[in-house]
């Protein structure tokens, strides 16, 4: 083998490892938002607030869908007030705690639509928490 095809070689390998090791850094989560997510999913076992949470964020997609459709920014508006209220009537009325979204507002946004894909892959439970297939 000429110094050519070596280089050639060990440059496929190289791209090879790279790019392996770029899926496996993509594939895991990291430990902050895995114990964020953590500390969500305990905020959320009482399966009142949870299913208001659920509907909640089906509103706001709703509302996401309407305003595209529309190309008016009401819907959108409506949609996330009528999501906000359900979780905070789950949070205040059933589970008895603060939202968590007054404390971290970013972080509870992301993990309540983790959370509804949770449940829309079947992974978290609606009926109840012992079904539940993560954590």
């Amino acid at each position: 083998m000429n110094q050519t095809a070596t280089l050639d070689v060990i440059k496929a390998a190289d791209h090879h490892s790279h790019t392996q090791a770029k899926n496996d850094a993509i594939k895991t989560v990291s430990p902050i938002k895995q114990s964020f997510y953590d500390f969500y999913l305990d905020e959320h076992q009482n399966m009142a607030c949870r299913r208001l949470h659920f509907a909640g964020s089906s509103f706001g997609l709703l509302g996401l869908a309407k305003s595209v459709k529309s190309r008016s920014p009401a819907p959108l508006l409506k949609g996330i007030a009528a999501g906000y209220a359900c979780a905070w009537v789950g949070h205040f009325f059933f589970k008895k705690n603060k939202p968590a979204s007054f404390k971290f507002p970013l972080k509870s946004f992301v993990s309540d639509f983790r959370m509804y894909s949770d449940v829309l892959r079947g992974r978290l439970s609606l009926k109840d928490a012992k079904f539940d297939k993560i954590k």
